[in-house]
């Protein structure tokens, strides 16, 4: 018999699995080394086809970090997010997030940043100080307000006296009247919080009369508080006219009528918040500078009523000095400006009196048409919940809803059950976020970092957030270390 030889088989050719071949030798059982990542403009990676993707964050904006996953480079600034692409429907920016996790940081990064743009930056009510150092590095001006310190008149106009000079009368109407509402705002508010509780009504109309009184008489010189209790005193027909108490004869009745407001107004000149507010701004804010900062850490932490009437007195003067370069710029008197206010410690305001939330959200309602972002920073939303009446807290909760992005840093379940009820968060971005709270080993040594610092969701609407590490540079930490005591003991 004859034998044919055996057909060989054809051989399968294996495929390699995720980690390579099976087998000695094979990658199953060996390290195998990520490739290394480059960004680039798409002009530049074209060559590189077909290994290059597209990038999923934003380079727009000042340079925030670095993506916690990809390592890419994440910019962000709600300015250039809302100016430049669009990416947002107003210049906002809520940021939270536990203490010392680096919330300062990033917004020091932002002021940075912006201010090499030509923005403007305005910390109006630095209370440790955490801006201070920059602004002074940057060429700023730095007022410092408190008990023997610089003064803000709560009745100064700044700026708005130089438009009044340069616009016809029809124009100067209606600045005089958008300086007596800002000054009536202000006042409303101090004497809410002097008095522990809401001005009345008819109290409000009465200072308005007043403050309109006040202004139709000014002149070089600027009233103070001082001199709206002086007119209400006088009781003039001006003033009375918006009462029942409108004859001579019925002036006694009128004075009976405000008695509780004079008291409210001399508690304010001679309680612990007057050498802060009565008599003439000692500084006036200087928008010529490259950024400004208004520095109140001279005022003692447990003194609650004195920083809260020190914070709204500051945004509003800042956001006066605002609206009055950009009405000049309007009128084609002054360049147009683009500014950044951040309000740190939001909570501390409105937290001490009844009716603050109001005040402060028409100290603070500077939309996209006015040429300015906000930065909003706070601990948590729980402390917004700590108002006293369901209203204010319905309306503190819209400072958060208002913002375009929210900037979420470590903190905890609870407190991501309240930015859900503002922002949706997936379960993946719920763990992430947790997962930065993460305590650190006890054996940990001097060299070690905090888990979680500097760590960041930024979230736009409805979009997947962006994690991102911020890394300070040297310079930014010797220029805003909030440790200083601690690191010369």
């Amino acid at each position: 018999m004859s034998s044919r030889p055996p057909v060989p088989r054809p051989r399968t050719a294996r495929r390699p699995g995720r980690l390579g071949h099976t087998g000695p030798g094979g990658g199953r059982w060996s390290y195998v080394e990520a490739p290394t990542e480059y960004r680039g403009t798409t002009v530049q990676v074209c060559g590189l086809n077909p290994f290059a993707l597209g990038s999923s964050t934003p380079m727009i904006g000042v340079p925030l970090g670095r993506h916690i996953y990809s390592g890419s480079a994440v910019c962000f600034d709600p300015i250039s997010w809302y100016t430049r692409a669009r990416l947002i429907n107003n210049p906002s920016v809520w940021i939270e997030g536990e203490p010392g996790m680096g919330k300062s940081t990033a917004v020091r990064r932002m002021v940075l940043g912006l201010t090499a743009q030509g923005v403007t930056p305005l910390i109006l009510g630095d209370l440790k100080p955490d801006y201070a150092q920059l602004v002074r590095a940057l060429g700023g001006q730095v007022l410092r307000v408190g008990p023997g310190l610089d003064r803000i008149n709560p009745l100064d106009a700044g700026p708005w006296r130089q438009v009044l000079e340069r616009v016809d009368e029809r124009t100067a109407a209606t600045v005089r009247a958008a300086v007596t509402d800002r000054r009536l705002n202000m006042v409303v508010a101090l004497a809410t919080l002097v008095r522990r509780g809401p001005v009345s009504s008819d109290e409000a109309t009465v200072l308005a009369a007043a403050l309109r009184y006040l202004a139709d008489r000014e002149t070089s010189t600027q009233p103070v508080l001082s001199d709206v209790l002086a007119v209400i005193r006088d009781a003039p027909a001006d003033v009375r006219a918006v009462t029942l108490w409108q004859d001579d004869t019925d002036i006694p009745k009128f004075r009976e009528d405000v008695a509780d407001l004079q008291r409210t107004l001399l508690a304010l000149l001679h309680g612990p918040l007057g050498s802060t507010f009565e008599g003439a701004t000692t500084t006036a804010i200087d928008l010529g500078t490259p950024a400004v900062c208004v520095d109140i850490s001279g005022i003692d932490d447990t003194d609650e009523l004195r920083t809260a009437a020190t914070l709204l007195a500051t945004w509003s003067y800042g956001f006066a000095q605002v609206e009055a370069a950009h009405l000049l710029a309007d009128l084609g008197l002054a360049p147009p400006r683009t500014f950044f206010t951040v309000l740190d410690e939001l909570w501390r305001a409105l937290r001490v009196g009844h009716g603050l939330v109001d005040r402060a959200d028409g100290l603070t309602r500077l939309n996209r048409q006015k040429g300015t972002g906000t930065a909003f920073i706070t601990h948590s939303l729980a402390d917004l919940e700590a108002l006293p009446t369901a209203h204010d807290r319905a309306k503190a909760r819209g400072f958060a809803e208002r913002s375009a992005v929210l900037m979420i840093g470590p903190c905890s379940e609870q407190e991501l059950d309240a930015v859900s009820r503002v922002r949706t968060l997936s379960r993946a971005e719920r763990a992430e976020i947790l997962s930065w709270s993460a305590p650190p080993s006890w054996t940990a040594d001097q060299g070690s970092v905090t888990v979680g610092r500097g760590n960041f969701l930024i979230k736009v609407g409805a979009r997947p957030g962006i994690p991102v590490h911020l890394e300070p540079t040297e310079i930014e930490q010797r220029l805003g270390n909030t440790d200083s005591r601690w690191t010369m003991a």
